[in-house]
C-alpha cells in the first residue's frame, strides 16, 4: 500500500520542484552552499592568476621569453574556452553535483601536475588542462547558484560568493610573493597551492543535486526524494515551513545544443555572445594592461605597479555592491548602468595624468568590473532553460574566453596605430556594447522564477 502510494506521488506531484524551492527561507543550508562555492571560486579565480605571479621565475629558470610565456597564456585560455563549451553539455546530462565536483578535482589535479613540469610543452599542456578545470567549475557553479537559491536571493548570493571568492587573488599574490623568491624552485610551490582546491570535493559531498535537474529529466522521484530532505534539515532550524503558492509546469526536452539555436533561444544565445565577448576584451583589456600601457606611457614601473596595486584593491568591495543590488534593482538595468558607469571611468582614467586621478578612476574601474562580474554571472543561466542552462552559460562563456586569445593584439594595434588614449576608448566601446545590448534585447528576470523567465520576456 505504501509503494503504491508512493508511486501516485511520484507520477503526479502535488508542486513541482521550483515551487517548493522558491518558498523555502534562508537557512544553513543555502549558506553552506555559500561557503562552499565560494571556496571553490577562492581557488578558482586565484588559480587563474598564478601564471602571471610565477612567469618571472619561468623565465629566468627556462630561458623561455615572452613568447613562450605569451603561448602558455594563450593555452589557458583556449583550455578555458574547451572547458566551458563542453561542460555546459555534459552538466546538463550527468547533473550539477557531479559535474562540480568533477571540475573542481581536474583543475586542482592539473595545478599540481604544473608543478612538477620540467620544460615548456608539459607547462603547456597542464596549463591548458588547468584552463578546461577553471572555465568549466565557474560555468557548473553559476549554474548551481541559480537553480538552488529562491529568486528574490539568487543574485545576491552570487554576488556574496564572488566577494569571498575575490579573496583568492590577492592571497595567492601572497603566497607567490613568500614562495617564488624563497628558493629557485619556489614558483612550483604556488601551483601546489592552487591544488588545495581538491577539498572542495570533500566539502561538496553535503551538497544536493539539483532538484530541477532532475525533474527535467523525469527523475520527480529523486527530485521528491531530495526536495524533502531540504525541507526537513529547513523546518528543524526555522519550524513550519510556507505552502508553495505555484504549480509552475515542468518543461522537459532534450535536445540539447541544437536546442540553443531554436527558434525560442537563438536571440538570447546570440546576445550573450556578443555580451561575453565584448565584456572580456573590455574586462582585461583594462586590467592586464594597466602596467604595461603605464610604463610605456613614461611612468616608472615601481610607480605603475604601485598603482596597479592600489587599483585591483576594488575588486572585493566590487562584488560586494552586487551582492547587496542584484536583487534590488532589475538586473538587465543595473548591468547597463554598470557598464555605461565603467565606460566612462575607464576613458576618464586614459584622459588622466596625475596620480590622485589615475588611482581614482583605475579604482572605480576595477571595483565596477567586478560588481559587474556577478551581475552577468547569475543573469547568463537565468536566461536558459534547464534542460540546456548549463550549455547555454557554457557556450556563451567559453566563447567570450576565446575572444581574448585576439584581445592582447588589439591592445596592441590601437596603442601603436592611435596612441595611449584609443586604447581606453576601445575598451569603453566594449562596455558600452554591453550595456545596449543588454539594455535593448535582455530580459527582466528579477524576482522570478527560473521557469516563468522562460515562458515569458
Amino acid at each position: 500500500m505504501c509503494s503504491e502510494v508512493k508511486r501516485v506521488n511520484v507520477e503526479e506531484p502535488k508542486y513541482t520542484a521550483a515551487a517548493r524551492l522558491e518558498r523555502l527561507p534562508i537557512s544553513f543550508f543555502h549558506l553552506y552552499i555559500m561557503w562552499v562555492l565560494a571556496f571553490a571560486f577562492f581557488f578558482e579565480l586565484g588559480d587563474i592568476n598564478t601564471l602571471s605571479y610565477t612567469a618571472p621565475a619561468i623565465l629566468k629558470n627556462w630561458h623561455l621569453g615572452l613568447s613562450g610565456i605569451g603561448n602558455i597564456v594563450s593555452a589557458t585560455f583556449l583550455g578555458m574556452f574547451l572547458g566551458a563549451t563542453m561542460i555546459g553539455w555534459i552538466s546538463d546530462r550527468i547533473g550539477r553535483k557531479k559535474s562540480l565536483i568533477f571540475t573542481i578535482l581536474l583543475f586542482s589535479v592539473f595545478s599540481l601536475l604544473n608543478a612538477f613540469a620540467v620544460n615548456f610543452v608539459m607547462l603547456f599542456i597542464t596549463r591548458l588542462v588547468t584552463g578546461i578545470g577553471l572555465s568549466a567549475m565557474t560555468v557548473v557553479g553559476i549554474t548551481y547558484i541559480s537553480e538552488m537559491y529562491p529568486a528574490k536571493k539568487r543574485g545576491s548570493f552570487q554576488g556574496w560568493i564572488m566577494t569571498i571568492g575575490l579573496a583568492g587573488i590577492p592571497i595567492t599574490a601572497f603566497v607567490a610573493r613568500f614562495l617564488v623568491p624563497s628558493i629557485t624552485w619556489g614558483w612550483r610551490l604556488v601551483y601546489i597551492w592552487g591544488a588545495l582546491g581538491f577539498i572542495f570535493a570533500i566539502l561538496a559531498i553535503r551538497l544536493k543535486e539539483s532538484p530541477r535537474w532532475h525533474e527535467n529529466h523525469g527523475r520527480t522521484a529523486e527530485a521528491d526524494r531530495i526536495l524533502s530532505e531540504i525541507e526537513m534539515e529547513i523546518r528543524a532550524e526555522k519550524g513550519e515551513l510556507p505552502a508553495p503558492t505555484s504549480r509552475i509546469p515542468i518543461v522537459q526536452s532534450h535536445k540539447g545544443y541544437s536546442q540553443l539555436f531554436s527558434a525560442g533561444n537563438v536571440g538570447k544565445t546570440i546576445m550573450f555572445m556578443v555580451v561575453w565577448i565584448a565584456q572580456t576584451l573590455g574586462f582585461y583589456g583594462f586590467m592586464a594592461w594597466v602596467p604595461t600601457l603605464l610604463v610605456s606611457h613614461g611612468f616608472s614601473l615601481v610607480t605603475s605597479l604601485a598603482w596597479s596595486s592600489a587599483i585591483s584593491i576594488g575588486a572585493v568591495p566590487g562584488a560586494l555592491i552586487a551582492a547587496v543590488l542584484s536583487d534590488r534593482v532589475e538586473r538587465k538595468w543595473l548591468i547597463s548602468i554598470v557598464a555605461v558607469i565603467i565606460a566612462v571611468c575607464g576613458v576618464l582614467y586614459g584622459i588622466s595624468f596625475n596620480t590622485a586621478a589615475i588611482i581614482v578612476f583605475g579604482f572605480l574601474v576595477a571595483m565596477l568590473i567586478q560588481t559587474f562580474a556577478p551581475l552577468l554571472y547569475a543573469y547568463t543561466p537565468e536566461m536558459y532553460p534547464t534542460e540546456i542552462r548549463n550549455s547555454g552559460a557554457g557556450l556563451t562563456y567559453g566563447v567570450g574566453r576565446l575572444a581574448n586569445v585576439f584581445g592582447p593584439q588589439l591592445v596592441v594595434f590601437f596603442y601603436t596605430g592611435f596612441g595611449y588614449l584609443s586604447v581606453f576608448v576601445y575598451i569603453a566601446v566594449c562596455w558600452l556594447v554591453v550595456a545596449v545590448v543588454i539594455g535593448i534585447w535582455g530580459a527582466k528576470t528579477r524576482a522570478r522564477a527560473l521557469e516563468s523567465v522562460n515562458v515569458t520576456s
